[in-house]
């Protein structure tokens, strides 16, 4: 193989929209499909990576969608990386912040279609370029909807007894605070014993109201409380996370290794979401998660709703990266209601497992991807 052979010679983007089985409830919006931007960079010697560009049901949750995405790639990103090497990762990831300010989803498809790209090239797994796998699967953790509690109760044994997921995450921020709150409690103490229960409040709730419901919660039986405020009122995250015994979460809160740095600093989180998409991709997540090991805080393998390209990627992330050490919830594809793989992912016995092959491991059903592109 030359250094010719690496050359980029196409970026190529397409939407897709995949429906959901189910609706899946945010804080502030609830989604019927996942939109998705595929973006593919092909090298001179015949390889294509794909990457994805992918935001948790829309522009409310970090001001990115993917039609601001492919903008911003179509425009300003691929002509930056045509005719450089997949093997510059670095680089060009360097360089593009000096182009393209924050759109840290639109830099992820393009981090881990290169790093895709590149692993092809080279006949080893993305897990290689991060250092090797030192496991071969990861725990994951199943997000419930907004269903009534007998319903969701049901939904949590059918999964048991598959045993495909022990441990559930309830969406809150929607509903009253103190009708979400009674819901979440019955259902934690209906579980308790057999499965874990944790919250996300999507960053809803102000000061108040989550120095009232949380201590609540915690009480109730809740392992877990995800961002319960706003993402820059680390003072109050940290007052909540100082007042109750069970761990909170910071997601919203951090972005950047300069974010995790801060959250570190005034004590705001015992663990933090690691979303490869929301960091930039996967050179910058190992950033934020070093901080947070030198901080001994821990890392959770969180998603936002990725297809099974970017669900593969953050699977290498996660098999290769002993910092993400408090499980995960990498169960993006499962809600999906049409299958983009040749060959799905394995999801089994709690755990999503390591995708085996060059490259992420995975290879996309090109004729499912077509039916389901945007004009």
């Amino acid at each position: 193989m030359s250094d010719s052979d690496l050359a980029i010679v196409s970026v190529e983007t397409t939407i897709i929209d995949v429906p959901l089985v189910r609706p899946h409830k945010f804080a502030t919006t609830t989604a019927e499909t996942q939109p998705i931007l595929l973006v593919a960079i092909s090298t001179a010697g015949g390889v294509t990576g794909y990457g994805e560009g992918v935001v948790p049901g829309g522009p409310w949750w970090g001001g990115e969608s993917v039609e601001t995405m492919k903008a911003i790639v179509d425009r300003y990103i691929a002509p930056y990386v045509i005719g450089r090497g997949v093997d510059q990762i670095t680089g060009i990831m360097v360089d593009l912040e000096r182009i393209v300010a924050n759109a840290r989803f639109a830099k992820a498809a393009v981090d881990v279609a290169l790093h895709d790209a590149y692993a092809r090239s080279l006949g080893v797994g993305v897990h290689t370029l991060l250092g090797g796998a030192f496991r071969t699967g990861v725990d994951v953790r199943w997000a419930l909807g907004a269903a009534p509690v007998e319903e969701i109760l049901e939904e949590v044994a059918h999964r048991m007894e598959a045993r495909l997921n022990f441990a559930f995450k309830l969406k809150m921020g929607a509903l009253d605070p103190a009708v979400d709150t009674a819901r979440v409690v019955t259902i934690a103490r209906a579980l308790e014993g057999r499965a874990g229960v944790s919250i996300d409040v999507n960053a809803r709730w102000d000061r108040f109201t989550a120095l009232r419901h949380v201590p609540e919660l915690v009480d109730g039986g809740v392992e877990l409380v995800e961002q319960p405020t706003p993402a820059e009122q680390l003072e109050v995250l940290a007052e909540l996370n100082h007042l109750v015994s069970a761990p909170v979460m910071a997601d919203e809160s951090v972005q950047t290794p300069h974010d995790a740095l801060e959250v570190a600093r005034i004590g705001a989180a015992d663990v933090i979401a690691l979303k490869t998409t929301k960091c930039g991709g996967l050179q910058r997540s190992k950033e934020v998660v070093a901080v947070a090991k030198a901080a001994g805080i821990r890392c959770h393998g969180a998603t936002s709703i990725e297809g099974p390209i970017g669900t593969a990627a953050s699977i290498h992330f996660a098999c290769a990266e002993p910092g993400i050490n408090f499980g995960t919830e990498l169960f993006g594809p499962q809600l999906f209601a049409v299958e983009l793989l040749q060959t799905p992912l394995d999801y089994s016995e709690g755990q999503v497992h390591l995708p085996q092959g060059p490259g992420l491991g995975v290879e996309l059903d090109l004729d499912v991807v077509k039916h389901l592109a945007r004009d």
